[in-house]
């Protein structure tokens, strides 16, 4: 398997509109989730660059898709966070009709990794988001971040919650337990990465 040296991924851009990707080559997997979710902590944690992905104290601040090149041929792509409460309605739309567009329509997109706040997961959007990747047969990976707030019974506890609500997509998707501050995960989420980029490079 390979093993990728994922200190070294860099930013390689932005954009606004779907129309504007206009790269067709290589590999891509997806950090989606709630703007609270810890998608930024989650890929700083990954590549161990504390400012590589951009956060806010403010939530919702990322309105762009974000690209980060691993290697020639394998990106991190940094979806918009969704579910901002206090975003005005149409931004809000608009975030979460850009994420709809690019899972169903990038030809390079392989992988998904859903991030949920363990302490409330499978909210309306990250269902809307589960059966869209279904759908579209794209591989998820769910992460249970920020799961250093709940006791290792509690983590447990949750974690055969959503377990139990998914099994019937359990050969579809796969469950971790994640903290970017406790660095619990982050070698699973390397490794499930890995998997991914040497199936389908």
């Amino acid at each position: 398997m390979s093993i990728l040296n994922y200190n070294k991924t860099f930013f390689l851009k932005s954009i606004a509109k779907i129309s504007d990707i206009k790269i067709e080559h290589g590999i891509e997997i997806a950090f989606v989730g709630y703007s609270n979710s810890g998608k930024s902590s989650a890929i700083n944690s990954l590549t161990n660059q504390k400012k590589l992905a951009r956060f806010s104290k403010t939530p919702g601040r990322t309105q762009l898709i974000n690209f980060f090149q691993v290697t020639s041929d394998f990106r991190i792509v940094d979806l918009p966070g969704y579910g901002y409460a206090q975003a005005p309605l149409l931004i809000k739309i608009n975030w979460q009709n850009m994420i709809y567009s690019y899972l169903k329509t990038s030809r390079s997109l392989k992988g998904l990794v859903l991030l949920m706040d363990i302490r409330h997961p499978l909210k309306n959007l990250d269902q809307d988001i589960i059966n869209m990747a279904l759908i579209c047969k794209i591989p998820i990976l769910l992460l249970l971040t920020k799961c250093d707030k709940f006791t290792i019974n509690n983590q447990n506890i949750q974690f055969r919650k959503v377990h139990k609500k998914l099994e019937t997509f359990s050969n579809q998707l796969h469950i971790q337990l994640f903290s970017s501050l406790k660095k619990i995960g982050i070698e699973k989420l390397k490794s499930k990465l890995n998997c991914w980029y040497e199936k389908y490079r």
